[in-house]
């Protein structure tokens, strides 16, 4: 099937068997490799991606149901000259250890804070407040996303330092 898929700001056409996942055409189709194939179930995070801004795990979803997405990988967040401030804040806080699922664990991230920062107000988080994000609250909101390392102190504070700066 053709397939046109906007990834890292770039439009692609892609010709794919409709049971192509949405991993294997970044990594097969495209060598876009930042993004792992660790589980191939969805239980790991490795193969996290934005699909319009979204997190989802690239290896659960299709190419094809894609057709006129904008996709986001680990490749697009940033440059080596001006690195993402995730990307940033995970290299300052050491927050890797053999890196395997550190492309899925930042992408997840990003798509965490624009979750809190798209948050519709409850009774218990005043308009324009951001909920509270304790280390029990990115623990939860990123449990998705495994390190067999067990780096998770470190990507914790990465994570915070990364919804401070970029405040």
């Amino acid at each position: 099937m053709r397939t046109t898929i906007t990834v890292n700001g770039q439009a692609r056409a892609l010709d794919l068997d409709p049971r192509t996942t949405l991993l294997d055409a970044l990594r097969e189709h495209l060598r876009l490799t930042g993004a792992k194939k660790g589980c191939d179930h969805g239980q790991c995070g490795a193969c996290t991606v934005l699909v319009n801004g979204v997190r989802i795990n690239s290896c659960l979803s299709l190419a094809v149901m894609h057709d006129g997405d904008e996709v986001t990988s680990i490749e697009g967040l940033g440059t080596t000259e001006a690195l993402h401030p995730v990307q940033r804040a995970f290299l300052t806080e050491d927050a890797f250890q053999c890196g395997y699922c550190t492309p899925g664990q930042i992408c997840s991230t990003v798509g965490m804070l624009a979750e809190l920062e798209a948050a519709i107000p409850s009774q218990e988080t005043p308009r324009g407040a951001k909920p509270a994000l304790t280390d029990a609250e990115i623990r939860e909101r990123m449990s998705g996303n495994i390190c067999r390392c067990s780096a998770y102190p470190q990507i914790v504070a990465a994570i915070k330092s990364a919804a401070e700066a970029m405040a």
